[in-house]
């Protein structure tokens, strides 16, 4: 699969590859990539289902590293620093260990090498699939259904860059809605197998107001990863590239 890819600055330096979480794309990136241009090359990629990639019916980690080992090569990059947020992060933590010759540095951003319970995936999808975009007229629309299903402002702002026009005009979701929806029991395990494992240099970068990454997780970290440091923003949920993002910067760049 050919994935979409926003170049984001810092040609002819360092490659840095960045994954995007569940339902994002690499537009939410583009700024915090930017700022990243200062020591990288800077590349953002949209994981397939997602944003402008192509759509699919196997939604799988092995797909997905295949997806993203694919591009690597066909920029003809041979080693390259990759991060990854959240969906992205399980990805990025799967290519680490499975082509560990490929990656220079891993950086993971608030998500550990875990199962997750699948109540906040399903309650997101589940609002989203509940959407009936023939009664979408202008975005606003869309933004009071949503009202009364997704409490939080900023997830609801977060679920709609989804939404789109065609060229008719008519609304329609840049997801893969169906396939997502139907990948959500099998995409909040672990990517990684028991004896999965990454020697080089890790990184994981945690938001303190965040539950994704909790204290007991240091021992599966350490264990796939053990020369990672872990780096918590106090200030952070689950989204540091985006509600601190100075810090975040300062983090991946030291």
């Amino acid at each position: 699969m050919h994935l979409f890819h926003r170049e984001l600055g810092g040609a002819g330096k360092t490659p840095l590859i960045i994954l995007h979480g569940m339902l994002g794309s690499s537009r939410n990136w583009q700024t915090v990539g930017a700022d990243l241009a200062a020591r990288f090359h800077v590349f953002a990629l949209d994981l397939r289902n997602h944003g402008r990639s192509p759509h699919a019916d196997e939604m799988t980690y092995d797909t997905m590293v295949g997806d993203v080992l694919g591009w690597i090569d066909a920029q003809g990059l041979s080693k390259i620093t990759l991060l990854g947020h959240s969906l992205g992060g399980k990805v990025a933590m799967r290519l680490a260990c499975r082509a560990p010759a490929r990656v220079a540095q891993l950086l993971v951003v608030d998500i550990a090498p875990r199962d997750y319970p699948e109540k906040a995936e399903r309650a997101e999808m589940a609002a989203i699939n509940a959407l009936n975009l023939a009664d979408v007229k202008v975005r606003g629309d869309a933004e009071k259904f949503f009202e009364v299903l997704v409490p939080e402002w900023g997830m609801r702002k977060f679920l709609l860059t989804n939404l789109e026009q065609d060229s008719d005009g008519k609304w329609r979701w840049a997801i893969n809605l169906p396939v997502l929806t139907a990948a959500v029991p099998e995409l909040i395990r672990t990517s990684l197998a028991p004896d999965d494992c990454f020697t080089g240099p890790a990184c994981f970068i945690i938001g303190g107001k965040s539950d994704f990454v909790r204290p007991a997780d240091e021992v599966a970290i350490l264990r796939h990863f053990p020369a990672a440091t872990i780096t918590s923003i106090a200030a952070s949920g689950h989204n540091p590239h985006v509600e601190t993002r100075a810090e975040f910067v300062r983090a991946v760049l030291g």
